[in-house]
């Protein structure tokens, strides 16, 4: 094959970043088959890499590439015949179900009803919660083994084993490609929603100028988020009592709330060059105010489903905090003790390290640095026989170093950014501790 025009590979690496998860979705329903599905759309991006040098992206190229796959598929299921006689049977079923689909040519409604099927297929509960999280990450949201590994802090090749072990789960156990039912969704959307903020994060943390793609994770997620709240609108129609037992009906309202209000700000997030622009800095002129005005409406009504239930999730707790932020006219005009108020629920809620080193700041912001740096000491030190969960986390280094450098405690607060700096690789997270260092000095 000649070598493939730079500018085509590109945008073709795009497409995929962009589109796969869709192309994967819809392969799935029509061959009922994941690494069947995964193996086809691989060789179907290979051909476009093969004939669109010469005949030219088509118009629309999610079509032209399950079409494409489709056929690869038939191709594949015909050699295995070849070799096992026992495979006869599901290359006639296959062929019957390829030739029933309709070329290829699905509409956005249909292609996205596919990505909720898969999404329900890999947060099944018969597979582990962290392989739940990680295959879905990789076959929906098209992020690579080394993303997710990242997010999850381990190995890609743990990572890469969670997928393979996740995979034959659910070939070996014939989980169903189907979105469940009312009564079945409270105890399944838990690891959906988790998956959904973990692509969301993983899109609002890229730098800008980096990738386009991974900016777009962040519309991709709240596109999600979308799908599960008018799912979670047509359980309530089918009975009004499915989504509000276990919290899941204000949850689902929460997280498209907080993904929203937090996504909001994105363009005061950085300067023209990609510095980091903390929240206090923020020229919130900037901010999108549509988007802010639906999420304070969904946080609202998340709210008070979660009173009429009792049951406050995590998601709209934290949606309620970014609220106030988004409220606020200014960094002064912040209601912190309203914030520390949520984040004291929020602790009781979902007790990690992450979120009580959160409330220690907000409690910095509301008492002064002595009292933050009190309560970050507090969740940095080791237990006994243990250590300190955040000691390889560089928000938190960064926190104390900015506890120590308003406390006027300047050699610490110099360590301490430079921990925080050994422990971050986002470009624009070193560029903004290299320069606080350097207003050290």
């Amino acid at each position: 094959m000649p070598p493939v025009p730079e500018q085509l590979s590109k945008t073709i690496e795009t497409l995929y970043r962009s589109e796969s998860g869709r192309v994967l979705a819809t392969l799935v329903r029509l061959l009922g088959d994941l690494d069947l599905a995964e193996e086809a759309m691989h060789e179907a991006f290979a051909a476009a890499l093969e004939f669109w040098p010469q005949t030219g992206i088509p118009d629309n190229p999610r079509p032209w590439l399950i079409s494409t796959a489709r056929f690869k598929a038939i191709d594949v299921i015909r050699r295995r015949a070849r070799f096992d006689g026992a495979q006869r049977d599901l290359v006639a079923h296959m062929e019957s179900r390829v030739d029933d689909a309709s070329g290829g040519n699905e509409g956005d409604e249909e292609i996205e009803d596919d990505r909720l099927r898969l999404i329900f297929t890999c947060c099944h509960p018969a597979l582990a919660p962290e392989a739940q999280v990680a295959l879905t990450l990789r076959e929906v949201c098209g992020l690579t083994t080394e993303e997710i590994a990242r997010a999850f802090l381990v190995t890609p090749a743990t990572l890469a084993q969670r997928i393979v072990r996740a995979k034959a789960v659910i070939r070996d156990k014939a989980i169903p490609y189907e979105v469940p039912t009312p009564e079945e969704l409270p105890e399944r959307l838990g690891a959906v929603l988790q998956v959904v903020y973990l692509v969301f994060n993983e899109g609002y943390s890229a730098a800008a100028g980096t990738e386009v793609t991974r900016a777009e994770l962040t519309g991709e997620a709240i596109r999600l988020g979308r799908l599960l709240s008018e799912l979670q609108a047509e359980a309530e129609v089918v009975d009004p009592e499915t989504m509000g037992p276990e919290g899941m009906g204000p949850e689902i309202l929460g997280l498209l709330a907080l993904m929203l209000l937090q996504e909001s700000r994105r363009a005061a997030r950085t300067s023209p060059a990609g510095e980091l622009i903390l929240l206090e800095n923020q020229d919130r002129s900037l901010w999108n105010r549509e988007q802010i005005a639906e999420g304070l409406a969904l946080v609202e009504k998340a709210l008070g489903s979660a009173k009429k239930t009792r049951r406050f999730g995590s998601y709209t707790v934290q949606a309620a905090i970014a609220a106030v932020h988004a409220e606020a006219e200014s960094a002064a005009a912040t209601d912190w003790r309203q914030i520390v108020a949520l984040y004291d629920r929020l602790v009781r809620i979902q007790p990690s390290p992450v979120v009580q080193l959160n409330r220690a700041v907000a409690i910095a912001m509301r008492d002064g640095p002595e009292a933050g740096l009190t309560h970050i000491e507090a969740v940095l030190e080791p237990r006994p026989g243990k250590q300190g969960e955040l000691a390889n986390y560089y928000l938190a280094h960064s926190a104390r170093a900015d506890m120590y450098r308003r406390l006027g405690r300047t050699d610490e607060a110099r360590a301490s950014y430079e921990k925080a700096l050994a422990l971050t690789q986002q470009e624009p997270e070193r560029q903004f501790l290299q320069e606080r260092i350097r207003q050290l000095k």
